[in-house]
C-alpha cells in the first residue's frame, strides 16, 4: 500500500473544553480539563529496541542528549556488562500534555497533566507481557512525593489520576501506580507530543485499520475511507489523540483505538524488518534521545540493550494489552469520573504480582475497536495458552482489530 505524505501538524482551533467529555455513553462532564494527548507502549519498545541494535552507532551522542530524572524504585545498580536482563520488570510510560516546545497547532495550557498512563510488565521467564493502561480520570489516592524544590507534597484522597503528573512529575506517577497496583516502579519514560509524531514517522509509518471513515476536526485525524491506512507524524498523532471520532466518544474507547495502534506497530517492528534496518533504527535512537524523558535507571545504554533483548522474543499471542478495571464513580460525588472494579481489578494484581499470565477473553477489545474481518477469533482464541481473565478489556498484539469511529 502506497504511503500517503506526511500531514502538517493539525491546527486546533478550539479547545475540547467546551465539549462534553464522557467516559462512556450514560457519562457526564467534569469541565475545566484541558484537550489531552496520547502515545502507544510501542514509543518504549522501539526506544529499547532501536537503541540496542545499533549501540556501536549511537553510545556517545545518546548518553550524552538523554534527559533524566530519579525513581524511588529504580534498581540499585546499572548492569555492568551488556546481556539479557535479570527477572522480571516493569516500566511506566507517561504521555504528557504539555504545549511548551511542541510547535505550531496546539492551544496553550498552563497544566500539564499526565493524561496517558501505561505499565509493562514484563514476566520473569520473559516469555510474556502485559500492558496495562489506565484511565485518566481513575480517582484514586495519592501518595506524598518528591518534589524538584526536595520538599514533599501532602498526601491526597480520591484525585484523578492524571494530575499526580502536575504534583510532582514523572516520579509521583510512578508512585502512585505503585502504591495502587502493589510492584515496584523500576523503570519510567515520559514523552510529549513530538516525540510521538517524530517515532511514527522514524519507524516508516504504521498500517492501521478503522471500520469506517474517520473524521475529528478536534483532534486532526481525517481518514476518508474505511480500511487499511499507513500513519506516521501528525496524522499518526492525530490518531493516537482522537476521543471525540472513536466509540463512544469516551476516554475507554480511545483506550481500546490506542490498542489497536499499538498491536499494529509491534507487528510492524516483526514483520517489516525494521529492527534489521540500520538507518530506520538510527533514527529512532536519536529521536528517542531528543524528545524523551527517562528515569536514570532506564537512561543507560547497557539497560535498554539488555531489556531489549528480554523483550524481542516473546510472542504477539502472549503480548497483553488491557484496560485496568475501572466502574463508574458516584456521580454526586466525582461526576465524569471511575474507580476500580475492585474484585475485577484485584484479580488482575494478583495475577500480576504472582508473575502469573492471564490473557483476555475473546471479543472484549472494548467499544472503540472491533475485530478485523480476517480475525474474526481474538484473545483465548488467538493462539496463548494463559488463563482467561473473564470481564477484562483488551487484546494480543496477535489480534488484528479496527478502530470503530463514532
Amino acid at each position: 500500500m502506497a504511503k500517503k505524505p506526511k500531514p502538517a501538524a493539525p491546527e486546533l482551533y478550539e479547545s475540547e473544553n467546551d465539549y462534553p467529555d464522557p467516559l462512556h455513553t450514560t457519562r457526564s462532564r467534569l469541565g475545566g480539563w484541558k484537550l489531552v494527548t496520547s502515545l502507544s507502549l510501542g514509543v518504549i519498545a522501539v526506544l529499547v529496541l532501536s537503541i540496542g541494535t545499533v549501540l556501536g552507532l549511537t553510545v556517545q551522542n545518546l548518553q550524552s542528549s538523554l534527559v533524566t530524572v530519579e525513581l524511588p524504585s529504580a534498581p540499585d545498580a546499572v548492569l555492568p556488562t551488556i546481556g539479557e536482563i535479570d527477572g522480571g520488570f516493569n516500566v511506566l510510560v507517561v504521555g504528557s500534555d504539555t504545549r511548551a516546545g511542541q510547535g505550531d497547532g496546539f492551544e496553550f495550557v498552563d497544566t500539564e497533566l499526565n493524561d496517558v498512563n501505561l505499565m509493562v510488565h514484563v514476566s520473569e521467564n520473559h516469555d510474556y507481557a502485559v500492558v496495562v493502561s489506565f484511565p485518566r480520570d481513575l480517582m484514586l489516592d495519592i501518595p506524598a512525593c518528591p518534589k524538584t524544590d526536595g520538599t514533599q507534597s501532602k498526601p491526597r484522597e480520591m484525585q484523578p489520576l492524571n494530575t499526580t503528573m502536575s504534583i510532582g512529575g514523572l516520579p509521583c506517577v510512578a508512585l502512585t501506580l505503585e502504591s495502587l497496583m502493589g510492584l515496584e516502579i523500576g523503570y519510567a519514560g515520559l514523552m510529549t507530543f513530538a516525540g510521538v509524531a517524530q517515532l511514527s514517522t522514524a519507524v516508516g509509518g504504521v498500517e492501521v485499520c478503522v471500520a469506517a471513515p474517520l473524521i475529528d476536526p478536534w483532534s486532526g485525524i481525517n481518514i476518508p475511507e474505511a480500511g487499511y491506512h499507513t500513519l506516521e507524524g501528525y496524522e499518526a498523532l492525530a490518531f493516537l489523540r482522537t476521543r471525540k471520532g472513536v466509540g463512544d466518544g469516551s476516554d475507554l474507547s480511545r483506550i481500546s483505538s490506542q490498542q489497536v495502534y499499538m498491536s499494529a506497530l509491534v507487528r510492524t517492528l516483526q514483520q517489516d524488518g525494521v529492527l534489521n534496518d540500520v538507518g530506520k533504527l538510527y533514527g529512532l535512537a536519536q529521536v528517542a534521545a531528543q524528545t524523551m524523558v527517562l528515569s536514570t535507571s532506564l537512561g543507560s545504554v547497557d539497560v535498554m540493550v539488555a531489556m531489549a533483548r528480554a523483550l524481542r522474543g516473546i510472542p504477539n499471542d502472549d503480548i497483553v494489552f488491557i484496560q485496568y478495571p475501572v466502574i463508574d464513580a458516584d456521580p454526586e460525588l466525582y461526576p465524569g469520573r471511575v474507580v476500580p472494579n475492585e474484585s475485577l481489578a484485584a484479580d488482575v494484581i494478583a495475577r500480576l504480582q504472582a508473575d502469573e499470565s492471564f490473557t483476555v477473553a475473546a471479543g472484549s477489545s472494548g467499544y472503540g475497536s472491533t475485530a478485523a474481518d480476517s480475525d474474526a477469533s481474538q484473545g483465548s482464541d488467538s493462539g496463548s495458552q494463559s488463563d482467561v481473565v473473564e470481564g477484562l478489556v483488551g487484546q494480543t498484539a496477535g489480534d488484528e482489530t479496527c478502530t470503530v469511529p463514532r
